[in-house]
């Protein structure tokens, strides 16, 4: 029990919320999003405070608020919409490498190819440091 209404139960990898009675979420165990999401969600409307949540859970004090700050401002998309911390993340692999290569053989700067590519720079950087692109000198 998280509190006198809130309870939780974990079964063949499957984590199930259950309020007054009632189930009314669930989500794998590994799904620290869905975990974040519902337990800001269960705070924000007074089903249960911050700190039953770092009880029940084991969990830590800056964790539960982080959680909370960005279900409070972003909602549901913070968690799980496409600005979600590694929804964003290019790999540059295939014929994206290869115009990218490209580019970067003729001198052209990672700032002008991340823009026209449509990756962020720190991709293309990245990339040249783990040796998949190489830069000309």
């Amino acid at each position: 029990m998280i509190n006198d209404v809130i309870g939780v139960q974990e079964r063949d990898g499957i984590v199930q919320y259950v309020i007054n009675t009632q189930p009314v979420y669930s989500h794998s165990t590994e799904d620290l999003q869905a975990f974040r999401f519902i337990t800001s969600n269960f705070i924000h409307h007074g089903w249960c405070s911050q700190v039953e949540i770092q009880r029940a859970f084991g969990v830590s004090e800056d964790s539960v608020r982080r959680a909370y700050k960005k279900f409070v401002s972003k909602g549901e998309a913070g968690f799980f919409g496409s600005d979600s911390r590694h929804g964003n993340a290019h790999k540059i692999v295939g014929r994206r490498r290869e115009r990218i290569q490209a580019k970067l053989d003729k001198g052209q700067s990672v700032n002008s190819i991340a823009q026209e590519e449509g990756v962020v720079e720190s991709a293309i950087r990245y990339a040249l440091k783990q040796g998949y692109l190489k830069k000309k000198r």
